[in-house]
């Protein structure tokens, strides 16, 4: 009589009495790569030259681009067919930015090279420019313009609170050791802390929501808000079924996920050098 060989894996084995399935929560799926845009032909473009002329510039800056600088070319002269011309040439890339209810910047597929536009009453389009840098200057300027440099503590709490009373203490010693300005970001994991709806509800309301939300979709999706303390940030990641998967509340002069790299600075002098190379 021949033995009888078992099947594994999934399903091949009794289930639990009770009924209970072990699932695992999804992970983030798909990864944002760079996509060359693409671009009519050189011979199919009449009166591009002030398009042609702002990306020029855009590639010298982004080739002589130093540490800690954020050189900027304006748009606001040129006109729409230039002006769709330099946003085909851009793309949008994986990090996308509001900052209070003016200012909106978009990353182009070349990491490092913002479009950033500002509007005033009804929409009307004040600037249109592009920056180059780590992140856009004109967001750094605003993003915590007027906020607090301490949570004012509360000397009692409601019920159901129970761990946010110490991470206060803790965020207020890391913000004003962020004031020294040679600190190392400080981050508290709140999906590895115990914690009750209360606590986020407390820490919430007392950290307060800022002018500035990101999106950064380069795995998964990652949001990133201002609060209404200094150099505090609260920065969430989801997975591709928007099913949140890390919590954290940083204190940094920028959280580096929503930064683009001096490496990536030097992928994109390349990359746009290489498309303009096309249209001289």
């Amino acid at each position: 009589m021949a033995e009888s060989i078992g099947a594994v894996g999934p399903g091949s084995q009794p289930g639990e009495e009770d009924g209970g399935v072990l699932e695992y929560m999804e992970m983030p799926k798909g990864m944002t790569i760079f996509r060359s845009p693409i671009l009519p032909e050189p011979d199919q473009l009449l009166g591009i030259d002030a398009a042609k002329d702002a990306l020029l510039r855009v590639t010298a800056a982004l080739e002589d681009w130093k540490p800690g600088t954020c050189p900027r070319i304006d748009l606001s002269g040129l006109d729409e067919k230039n002006v769709d011309f330099v946003s085909q040439a851009l793309g949008d890339g994986e990090v996308s930015i509001i900052c209070g209810e003016t200012i909106q910047c978009q990353e182009s597929v070349m990491a490092g090279v913002w479009r950033v536009r500002e509007t005033g009453a009804g929409g009307m389009l004040l600037s249109d420019a592009i920056e180059v840098g780590i992140f856009p200057q004109s967001v750094i300027a605003k993003a915590f313009a007027g906020s607090s440099h301490v949570i004012d503590i509360p000397r009692s709490y409601g019920p159901g609170v129970f761990n946010a009373p110490p991470l206060l203490a803790e965020i207020n010693e890391a913000i004003a050791k962020s004031g020294l300005g040679d600190a190392a970001p400080h981050a508290i994991n709140l999906s590895l802390l115990p914690h009750t709806e209360e606590d986020l509800g407390l820490l919430d309301g007392l950290l307060g929501h800022g002018p500035v939300t990101i999106l950064s979709r380069g795995y998964g999706n990652c949001r990133v808000m201002t609060t209404t303390l200094r150099d505090t940030w609260w920065v969430r990641f989801y997975n591709s079924q928007d099913t949140l998967i890390l919590n954290s509340i940083e204190v940094t002069n920028l959280p580096a996920v929503v930064c683009a790299s001096p490496e990536d600075i030097i992928d994109s002098a390349e990359r746009l050098s290489e498309i303009m190379a096309i249209y001289k």
